[in-house]
């Protein structure tokens, strides 16, 4: 697929233009060496993908986001190409302030991430989860801080409950801050509780969702064609697939009544909902990658939608009608 041709979409409320599948990381250095890690963001260029998605946290201390510091170093315009997101909040240093996000945490954080990934700024900046212990005014004077340095151009969270969205940003309005821009959440066709309050939510407030395991842990990915085709899968796997067995029966005898791949459907699914921006793939090898693509062109009708609706049925709809009316 040419560049060209791929249909950008704005992150949320900004004009920041994204693929509409953003490239995640969290294989790199683990699962993929650093070639092929390296093979897999310059395909991920060619394809027209632009949005790379990684953590502090990934590879151990920091090791993914050192592998793709390498990678901008390469140059070509590597890094000027990327809408690069990274995330703060973790840390396995037992000392004091070595995670969450207090004030202290998020420069330091900041500027170890800004030295790995051999860049002068951010443009994501992710909370990777929600600190019950920190006040919001503290948590938006250092991201404000930041983005008056220049070192980070957005703000976004993963992992957030609905009222921590609405939260962060009335705090962050009465500061005259743009607020969180996106939330990277759990979602999928076996995993729908963010209908409830989540994705309502985020399409109030203007945050663009970005569902990470959008594959459910390779269980929407053809799981049960591939075990039967003798393909060993892990325990926990195995015993996931065996949970589900009737759902993944019917989901992948509709996919190939489609003549869809499974996981391009999976992915087509979330990308047919407007409240979401792009799901996260984590490519393990080129293959994979160029595998993805395929979901942007996946079209689901109406009556295959109400099929998916009935082999995974969602929370019934948003709250408070999906329970009280």
């Amino acid at each position: 697929m040419a560049e060209h041709t791929m249909e950008y979409r704005r992150l949320g409320r900004t004009g920041l233009r994204v693929s509409p599948l953003c490239l995640g990381t969290m294989n790199f250095g683990m699962t993929a060496e650093e070639p092929e890690s390296h093979r897999i963001m310059d395909r991920a260029l060619e394809l027209g993908i632009n949005f790379f998605d990684t953590a502090d946290m990934y590879g151990g201390e920091g090791e993914t986001e050192e592998i793709i510091g390498r990678w901008f170093a390469q140059g070509e315009s590597r890094r000027e190409k990327v809408v690069l997101a990274t995330k703060v909040y973790g840390g396995r240093d037992p000392w004091p302030n070595s995670n969450r996000l207090s004030a202290l945490h998020i420069r330091q954080a900041c500027e170890d991430s800004l030295r790995r990934l051999q860049t002068d700024h951010i443009d994501l900046y992710q909370m990777h989860h929600v600190d019950r212990d920190t006040p919001w005014e503290e948590v938006w004077q250092a991201m404000d801080l930041l983005v008056a340095q220049g070192k980070v151009l957005y703000v976004g969270s993963s992992n957030f409950a609905a009222w921590n969205i609405a939260k962060a940003n009335e705090h962050a309005h009465r500061r005259g801050s743009l607020g969180l821009v996106s939330e990277q959440s759990l979602y999928n066709l076996n995993a729908r509780m963010v209908e409830l309050e989540v994705l309502p939510a985020c399409v109030d407030y203007g945050v663009g969702v970005i569902p990470w395991s959008p594959l459910g842990g390779g269980l929407l990915g053809g799981a049960l064609q591939k075990t039967e085709e003798g393909r060993r899968a892990q325990h926990r796997v195995q015993a996931n697939i065996e949970a589900n067995r009737a759902k993944l029966e019917a989901w992948e005898k509709l996919c190939a009544d489609m003549g869809t791949p499974p996981a391009d459907a999976a992915l087509g699914w979330l990308l047919h909902n407007p409240a979401v921006t792009a799901p996260i793939i984590g490519p393990r090898t080129i293959e994979q990658l160029d595998g993805a693509i395929g979901a942007l062109s996946v079209q689901l009708d109406d009556d295959v939608l109400g099929k998916l609706d009935e082999i995974f049925p969602g929370p019934g709809g948003t709250a408070p009608e999906a329970y009280a009316w």
